[in-house]
């Protein structure tokens, strides 16, 4: 399928309709290539880390610097500061986010069962290293999903389109690292929201913001459903 899209975007090059979209397109395709390399099952171990680290890290790294130096493009960028001070309206949100997460996470992975998904862990090393997972596979989401797929489909497609099939993509690959059952009905929303929230803000800085203080209460679940502790989610009994 990844082969088919770029040759269709080649055509519609060659046609005149669409202008760079395979070369735009194939550093998507890029990208996933090198994602598919590994499995994406969530493990704990040495090996493990450094598997994830080296090819995630890769297929961040590949497309942005073929873009930079090859095309001599600047599209794909990481906007940590905007000069922008955050308004009140953006603080609030990261507060109705946390209590969102709070209130729907433990409901989704306990009785769902997905949190067996990851690893149990009961040792304070086992509990350090899926927090640092957590929070870096986090960090990588935005950094592909939002600043590479989301920055390269917006130079073809309206806005609203190009949201999508980066949503597309970015739920496919929160399917493959577990969040799987009914977890569309909760990562799709999210995939979408934070495309929109990149548009509004043009901010790297603060979606990451946002992102990870769900991966902070998603980390709290899973330690929760493996050992009922923290307990901090009274409405939900552990696993």
């Amino acid at each position: 399928m990844l082969v088919v899209g770029l040759v269709i975007a080649w055509l519609v090059d060659r046609s005149g309709r669409t202008e760079r979209l395979l070369p735009d397109l194939a550093l998507i395709a890029i990208g996933q290539a090198i994602i598919s390399t590994i499995s994406l099952e969530a493990e704990l171990s040495n090996e493990a880390i450094v598997r994830f680290a080296v090819v995630l890290g890769a297929a961040v790294a590949v497309p942005f610097l073929i873009s930079r130096f090859l095309y001599r493009e600047r599209t794909i960028r990481f906007p940590w500061r905007t000069g922008r001070r955050w308004t009140r309206t953006q603080w609030l949100y990261l507060i109705v986010v946390t209590i969102a997460g709070w209130l729907i996470l433990p409901f989704y992975f306990i009785t769902s069962g997905v949190y067996q998904n990851w690893p149990t862990v009961t040792e304070p090393n086992e509990i350090a290293r899926l927090f640092v997972g957590v929070n870096a596979v986090g960090t990588w989401d935005e950094l592909f999903f939002i600043c590479t797929v989301f920055a390269l489909l917006r130079r073809h497609f309206p806005t609203w389109q190009a949201n999508l099939l980066q949503a597309i993509v970015f739920v496919s690959f929160l399917w493959e690292l577990g969040y799987q059952s009914w977890g569309p009905l909760l990562t799709i929303p999210f995939a979408l929201i934070q495309g929109y929230t990149f548009k509004l803000t043009k901010s790297l800085t603060y979606v990451l913001v946002v992102h990870l203080l769900f991966d902070a209460v998603v980390f709290c679940v899973i330690v929760y459903a493996h050992n009922g502790w923290p307990a901090i989610f009274p409405l939900v009994p552990a696993g």
